[in-house]
């Protein structure tokens, strides 16, 4: 379960693309964020600050050894939490207010997607699903679908000289009604 901390920490918009860009590039330089995201160096180490404060990104050495600079990489890499979760009424609150800002940010990129997918020379898939099962079963889903997901990225090579492009997966899985 994760920590209510780190759930506010991550449904801020503008730390959300902070992880993204970390999850994609690695160990980044503050003055890297701003340029990306056209936003102030000092706002970008505030939210840096509020990830590192929950445990999310931790400051590193300048691969170059420049102690002037500030850099920054992930703790970890992925977030899982249920608003059930949680037996405080105000963290199931902001627990639940952070799934509607992460379902948000899914749509967005979803609608993004199918608003240039006719030019694109890439495909993209969907797929769902519909079975009995407990709660149990329904965990262990979520338990499979982490650990694939883990090996999948870990086997890409991204050294292998082939062009990549950022891809974007996300899914949910709930009881419901047929």
């Amino acid at each position: 379960m994760e920590q209510i901390d780190v759930i506010t920490a991550i449904s801020h918009p503008l730390r959300r693309r902070i992880i993204d860009r970390l999850l994609l590039h690695g160990p980044t330089q503050v003055g890297t964020f701003a340029r990306a995201f056209d936003v102030q160096v000092g706002s970008i180490s505030h939210h840096l600050r509020m990830l590192q404060k929950a445990g999310v990104v931790e400051q590193v050495d300048d691969p170059s050894g420049d102690r002037r600079t500030s850099w920054w990489q992930l703790s970890r890499r992925s977030f899982s939490w249920s608003s059930e979760d949680f037996d405080s009424p105000s963290d199931a609150l902001l627990a639940r207010e952070a799934q509607r800002a992460n379902l948000r940010n899914q749509l967005e990129r979803l609608k993004r997607w199918y608003r240039v997918s006719d030019s694109s020379d890439w495909s993209g898939f969907n797929t769902d699903t519909l079975a009995w099962a407990t709660q149990d079963e329904l965990l262990d889903l979520q338990e499979r679908l982490l650990r694939m997901l883990e090996e999948w990225r870990s086997d890409i090579d991204g050294d292998d000289g082939q062009a990549r492009t950022p891809v974007y997966f996300f899914a949910h899985g709930f009881p419901t009604e047929v």
